[in-house]
């Protein structure tokens, strides 16, 4: 099972240039998948962090982790659990930077949902470049209505 970018834009409500994932791949149904972001030369962020020698914010990669974990999620359960929502992420848990991820490359993002209890999920994540790990982290995130 594969997502496409615009798919993954009718499960969450990221939209450009913030809709970081490209693809959602190896889905396993509320239990896992791997999301894929195609780091650009062009992208938003290149020109300003840092000029001449770009990297990708640690905050952008805890943030298509999450993206990641929202869509699997929401692909995973029924429509009426997740229309008129949001997911906010609650916690973000041993985030590690291990090298800096650097613009004209594919991120892997491996994520897995720990656990949930009602409308609160618990996931991990690991993200890699050509095999490399770059990051990992563990996060929390609650679906809540979108008029709160």
């Amino acid at each position: 099972m594969k997502l496409n970018k615009s798919e993954i834009a009718n499960l969450i409500p990221h939209r450009e240039p913030m809709l970081l994932i490209d693809e959602l791949t190896n889905i396993v149904k509320l239990k896992s998948a791997t999301a894929i972001m195609y780091v650009k030369k062009d992208a938003f962020f290149v020109n300003g962090h840092f000029p001449n020698n770009p990297v990708v914010p640690g905050v952008l990669i805890v943030e298509a982790f999450g993206q990641a974990a929202a869509a699997l999620t929401a692909h995973g359960i029924d429509r009426k659990e997740f229309e008129d929502k949001l997911v906010f992420l609650m916690s973000v848990e041993k985030a590690r930077f291990r090298n800096p991820v650097v613009p004209d490359c594919k991120l892997e993002l491996k994520i897995e949902a720990v656990r949930s209890h009602g409308r609160v999920w618990k996931y991990k994540g690991e993200a890699f470049v050509q095999g490399k790990r770059m990051a990992d982290a563990q996060w929390s995130a609650t679906i809540v209505d979108k008029n709160n």
